[in-house]
């Protein structure tokens, strides 16, 4: 299965969100992951969409999206391409004993501990995908209560990246 990330413009307006994922669950494709935020224009939105399918069907949802009334651009974000990035907040269970482990695998993966309570840690990470999944499985020895995933964000390197009029 390959992935497409998919970097879409939208007019800032009420109801583009629900028209772009209905079309997702109407072809009865996934949404791995999708994130929404203004641009610098305040009249339109950057929507970062990840999903998984074969070739056939990736195309298929770009070429959909694109027909889509409020959708400005698409773009796919190709690796090498591209900088993606997810924040993820983890709980981990910690006591006394497993703190100093935790807060050295922490270290190691250039992540940071936004909060400290009597028997657990909130550990911030940002990064790519396998960033975030090595985390994970450095922590899979200890009790993490809760994962809470932004979803992925990206952007063309360079200037190549597309401009609309504003």
């Amino acid at each position: 299965m390959e992935e497409l990330i998919l970097s879409i413009l939208v007019r800032n307006s009420s109801g583009v969100l629900t028209r772009v994922s209905s079309l997702f669950s109407r072809r009865g494709y996934n949404i791995d992951s999708l994130t929404v935020g203004p641009t610098n224009n305040p009249e339109i939105s950057r929507m970062t969409v990840v999903a998984k399918g074969d070739t056939r069907i990736l195309e298929q949802i770009e070429k959909q999206v694109k027909k889509l009334e409020d959708v400005l651009e698409v773009f796919a974000l190709r690796r090498g391409q591209s900088v993606y990035r997810e924040l993820v907040l983890i709980k981990v269970e910690a006591g006394k004993d497993e703190r100093a482990d935790i807060v050295s695998i922490v270290d190691i993966f250039r992540a940071r501990i936004v909060d400290v309570s009597p028997d657990s840690l909130i550990i911030e990470v940002t990064g790519d995908h396998s960033k975030i999944n090595g985390l994970l499985a450095m922590l899979d020895g200890f009790n993490v209560v809760e994962i809470v995933r932004t979803g992925v964000a990206g952007i063309q390197r360079g200037l190549s990246d597309f401009e609309i009029d504003k």
